[in-house]
């Protein structure tokens, strides 16, 4: 329940309202002034000159909406006017940035007069990439909406009308779905007749559904040929030869309620004269027609939807409006038509037919959800919907022929989506690509856990790896059925029943006969999965292993330590973390494993840094870090960083590597050029070696935790073969993640094994 109080303070405190302006360019030095404006800005602008869809590139016009309204019908408020209606469009901005990255204006017209409406908003198209028209009320939307649409070359879009209709079209498919129903032989029961309803009923009869099989209610009743009360054009169209006047007499032997009207105007009773399995959609906010619990006490077989998030199937325009614009914008398109609607709908139907990732089921307090009576439509914080919605947008863009800028390539489209997501998963998707090209063999010791199973349904779907599941095999399989996954390509191991279990105890007990473990221990440990595994790579019969989800952290490393060992050149494992930031990327290292390493292992694990740098593609400028610049203090703790320095650069002089400096010295480039210009590092360090576990991990935490960065690990680095371990309770997500990391590890320890045996060229 959110009270008046905590509601006006969350509006009021600190900076007064909830947007602000970022700069997005540097503008910390005189230069950076000169470029930011005056005489830097003048070439842009001679550019734009000389070609004006430059504009696009030069500029954020291409990432830029305009949020507007006159107040008149906001929702459940009415008609408040447009000062009034600002913090609702503030609260547009915040969900368009959040859900689909779109940064926006919202403009509060002072007018009720329909064509200067028009002729205001007419005069921004040069400032804006699209428009969102927001809380204006009927008949006076459809007018405006219709004439700026054919006036303007941008996308007009009132989200009133259209994504109310997108999502709850996108719901009902499916509801007929499950409810075993033709949309072209279903009665329709709409109830209201305003922007919402009329656009409904459009979008309804779009995908099927027979207009004269939709009856539409008002607060007059049923809207009927011949009635005089209370009509306009919009409404006539959906006028019926009926001699039914109420809504509950429209209501008996329905199939489908769509209620975008007032709350509690639909009865249990009402409810029961509809057909079997009846599908009510009582949307009206923040009440519905009728409560969730007077609908399902009425009768067991309804499919319900309404607008409230605190009940299943909510029917949501976020889920429409932020994804349909990134699309429309990423290719230029001219407007948002019909094409591009449906395509919005259909995308979304086929997205609450996936599994559900553990981030979005938790953030509803649900252990999972399922494809059915009470999930028919994805949720609000499912973030798969912008890389499903807005590609299927600029695909019917593009072949409807309203876009102007060619769709990037299927893959490179979604990566440059998962950026505006987040940078740690646009990040990532570069690594699972990289897993695509030469997948390889998993072996998972937790293979009964539910997480693990769908985790190992997208590692086989988009062809990241080859699963190796340990564990009862009729215990998996069982779950693998209740899940309702595929999981034709994975292998399923039960090592008891294993022959491989002599051979791996034979060869462990080799192993370790000298570090005081005797044959019979061996047999016992053999039964332990992580130690199974664990040989399983040892012995080649798998290329990696990904475990921890239900252990600590050492307890997986040991078992590995023991079996799988450390690389030869190396004398400790380390571990490192990527820490994505809005607009710079930076590696930890170590904060997970070393708690007091000597000079050498700071060495080792900077130059295990650099490797694991290459791999995500990032040319490592390695700093090592401490409380002093250069010399500047003199200690033990000092001389321990400078003396790493120097073995570094004596053991892998390609690096770029300097220190011991100071965190901001490393990070803030006009430190080094103003003070210490004889440092190597130019531009900022990427690498950051830590010099002990206590700084290390207080670093990552808190700039996780108060300075907004994304992470990216533990990461493991130093194992002989592929070994990740997974945060304990993590998500499926991340077990993925990590399995893709396993992957690359897996082709960069191959690839280093060919180059370091093919034969030297020359004499």
């Amino acid at each position: 329940m959110i009270r008046e109080k905590a509601a006006l303070a969350y509006h009021s405190q600190g900076r007064k309202g909830k947007i602000e302006v970022v700069t997005s360019k540097p503008c910390a030095t005189q230069r950076d002034l000169s470029l930011a404006y005056t005489p830097g800005v003048a070439e842009p602008c001679n550019e734009i000159v000389k070609d004006p869809v430059k504009v696009f590139e030069y500029t954020a016009r291409g990432n830029l909406v305009a949020v507007i309204t006159n107040g008149t019908a906001v929702l459940g408020l009415g008609n408040i006017g447009p000062k009034a209606a600002k913090p609702v469009m503030e609260g547009k901005a915040v969900l368009f940035k959040k859900f689909a990255d779109i940064d926006v204006f919202d403009l509060e017209l002072d007018t009720l007069d329909p064509d200067k409406f028009v002729e205001a908003v007419k005069l921004l198209e040069p400032t804006f990439g699209g428009i969102n028209l927001e809380d204006i009320k009927a008949p006076e939307c459809f007018y405006i909406e219709s004439r700026l649409k054919e006036e303007m070359g941008i996308p007009v879009f009132h989200d009133d009308q259209h994504g109310t209709a997108i999502i709850s079209a996108a719901a009902l498919l499916n509801a007929l779905e499950i409810a075993g129903k033709d949309i072209g032989e279903v009665a329709i029961v709409v109830s209201g007749a305003g922007a919402a309803g009329i656009a409904c009923s459009d979008m309804y009869v779009s995908f099927g559904a027979k207009k004269e099989r939709i009856i539409m209610c008002d607060s007059k009743g049923v809207i009927y040929r011949g009635r005089k009360k209370g009509m306009n054009p919009y409404k006539e169209r959906y006028a019926r030869e009926t001699n039914l006047r109420t809504l509950a007499e429209a209501m008996v032997g329905a199939d489908v309620f769509i209620g975008v009207s007032s709350a509690g105007i639909v009865s249990g009773e009402m409810v029961k004269s509809m057909a079997k399995n009846p599908i009510v959609f009582a949307m009206a906010n923040p009440d519905p027609e009728i409560s969730w619990e007077e609908a399902m006490a009425a009768r067991g077989d309804v499919i319900m939807a309404t607008g409230r998030s605190d009940y299943p199937n909510q029917v949501n325009n976020v889920l429409g409006f932020p994804y349909i614009f990134r699309g429309a914008l990423d290719v230029g398109a001219r407007s948002i038509n019909e094409e591009m609607k449906k395509a919005a709908s259909l995308a979304l139907a086929e997205l609450a037919k996936e599994g559900v990732p553990d981030s979005v089921a938790r953030a509803y307090g649900a252990e999972a959800l399922e494809f059915g009576r009470n999930y028919i439509i994805p949720k609000p914080f499912d973030h798969r919907a912008l890389l499903r919605v807005a590609p299927a947008v600029a695909r019917a863009a593009m072949e409807s022929g309203v876009a102007r800028i060619p769709l990037k390539s299927g893959e490179g489209y979604i990566d440059y989506l998962e950026a505006h997501l987040s940078k740690s998963r646009y990040i990532m998707r570069s690594v699972i690509h990289k897993a695509q090209r030469s997948p390889r063999r998993i072996v998972f010791p937790e293979g009964g856990h539910e997480k693990i199973l769908r985790a190992c349904q997208i590692l086989l779907d988009e062809k990241i790896a080859f699963p190796i599941l340990l564990g009862n095999e009729r215990t998996i399989k069982s779950k693998i059925k209740k899940l309702h996954l595929d999981l034709g390509g994975t292998t399923i191991i039960d090592p008891a029943r294993s022959d491989k279990l002599d051979s791996y105890r034979n060869e462990f007990y080799k192993l370790r006969r000298r570090k005081g473990i005797t044959f019979s221990e061996v047999k016992n440990l053999l039964n332990d999965m992580n130690y199974f595994g664990s040989m399983m790579v040892r012995m080649g019969d798998a290329d990696g292993l990904v475990s921890g989800l239900t252990q600590q952290y050492p307890e997986t490393i040991r078992t590995a330590l023991q079996t799988i060992g450390i690389q030869e050149n190396l004398r400790r494992v380390s571990g490192i973390y990527f820490m994505v930031f809005r607009n710079k990327l930076f590696f930890f290292a170590d904060a997970t494993v070393n708690i007091d390493p000597t000079s050498e292992d700071l060495a080792e694990i900077a130059i295990c840094s650099a490797e694991t740098a290459r791999r995500f593609d990032v040319e490592p400028k390695i700093a090592f870090l401490s409380f002093s610049n250069f010399g500047s203090s003199r200690h033990p703790f000092v001389d321990k960083v400078r003396e790493a320095v120097r073995i570094t650069r004596e053991r892998a002089p390609d690096l770029v590597v300097d220190g011991e400096m100071q965190a901001d010295t490393a990070v803030v480039t006009e430190i080094v050029e103003k003070t210490y210009p004889f440092c190597k590092i130019k531009g900022g360090a990427n690498v950051l070696i830590f010099p002990d576990l206590q700084s290390a991990n207080i670093s990552y935490k808190l700039l996780q935790r108060l300075g907004g960065a994304e992470t990216i690990g533990p990461i493991l680095m130093g194992m002989r073969k592929p070994v990740q371990v997974l945060q304990r309770g993590g998500d499926v997500d991340d077990i993925v993640n990590v399995a893709a990391i396993a992957v690359v590890d897996a082709q960069w320890l191959e690839y280093r094994e060919k180059v370091s045996t093919s034969p030297k060229k020359g004499g």
